[in-house]
Parts: structure tokens; C-alpha cells; sequence
């Protein structure tokens, strides 16, 4: 009874639909950020050098990249209400799970042989909730750029009406 309870809420938070990312593959990742009251989303483009528990609603994927010379390593919970997408960009042959040997090598020993792919058909997956907080998203940024806007309108228009104070009390004063 309680492993029936445990088992329906892990599968409670895993979302319904999620891109086949194996181990190889060349992924953007997008990432909600949250930086004070702004919510942003940032791309994390990279190689899979590792899946963890695929079946698990706590299945994970570590991405790495070469940032300004330096191996930048990132591990993304795939069911995670923080990652908006995974897009596959490339496919890769490899024969392992774990590529950390990727680690220990730069330049052309770190390149992998490139598999033939249907791109769109591997990324053609529909996340209602996620295109509707993508849309979300959206809507806030045009509804405070119109803000920002109305009030800039707004204090130009109270420059304007000083100018022309200014101008009438100096007519006035000649």
C-alpha cells in the first residue's frame, strides 16, 4: 500500500512528455533562472557525458562545455519544473554511458562521430504547461515594456509641460 503511494507521487511530478537525450548527443538545455523578481530562461549548450535513472522521476543528465577554454560541467534534473526544454542538436556514436573520459581530452581526441538524425521529429515534443509558461513568460515582458514606456511617455510629457511654462513665463517677463 505505501510503495503503491510513494510510486504515484514520483509519478505525479515526472512530466509527461520528455526528449530521448542519451549519452552523446549535443543538447541545448533551457533553464528557468529566477534573478530577484525576474525570470529569465538560459541556454546551456553541450555534450551528455552521463544519464542517470531514465525510468526515475529524478532521472538526470550531466551536460559539459568548453567555456573560454575551460570544461564547464552541469547536471539538469530532467523532470525538473526549472528546465523548460531539452533540444537535441546532434547525435553522436558512442558505446558508453558514462563519457567522462571526455574529461581528460581536448581539441580533436574529444570529438565523437556524428550519427544521421531526424532532428524535428527527435524535438517534436508538446509540453502544454511549458509552452503556456513560455507564453506566460512573454506576456509579463510585453506588459512591463509597456509600462516602461507609459512612463517614459509620462515624464516626457511633464518635461514638456515645464518647457512650456518655462516659455511662457518668459514671454511674459519681456
Amino acid at each position: 500500500m505505501s510503495f503503491e503511494l510513494i510510486k504515484k507521487v514520483n509519478d505525479a511530478q515526472k512530466k509527461p512528455n520528455v526528449v530521448d537525450a542519451r549519452s552523446g548527443d549535443t543538447v541545448r538545455v533551457h533553464q528557468k533562472i529566477k534573478e530577484g523578481a525576474k525570470e529569465r530562461i538560459q541556454i546551456f549548450e553541450g555534450v551528455i557525458i552521463r544519464t542517470d535513472r531514465r525510468d526515475s522521476h529524478t532521472s538526470r543528465i550531466t551536460v559539459r562545455k568548453i567555456a573560454s577554454g575551460v570544461g564547464v560541467e552541469k547536471s539538469f534534473l530532467v523532470h525538473s519544473p526549472l528546465v523548460e526544454k531539452i533540444e537535441i542538436v546532434r547525435r553522436s556514436k558512442v558505446r558508453r554511458n558514462f563519457l567522462t573520459y571526455l574529461r581528460d581530452r581536448g581539441g580533436k581526441s574529444a570529438r565523437l562521430k556524428n550519427l544521421s538524425f531526424d532532428r524535428d521529429a527527435v524535438n517534436d515534443i508538446h509540453d502544454e504547461a511549458a509552452e503556456a509558461e513560455e507564453l506566460r513568460l512573454k506576456e509579463v515582458a510585453r506588459i512591463d515594456a509597456e509600462a516602461r514606456l507609459a512612463e517614459k511617455a509620462a515624464a516626457e510629457a511633464e518635461l514638456e509641460a515645464k518647457q512650456a511654462e518655462v516659455e511662457a513665463r518668459h514671454a511674459e517677463a519681456e
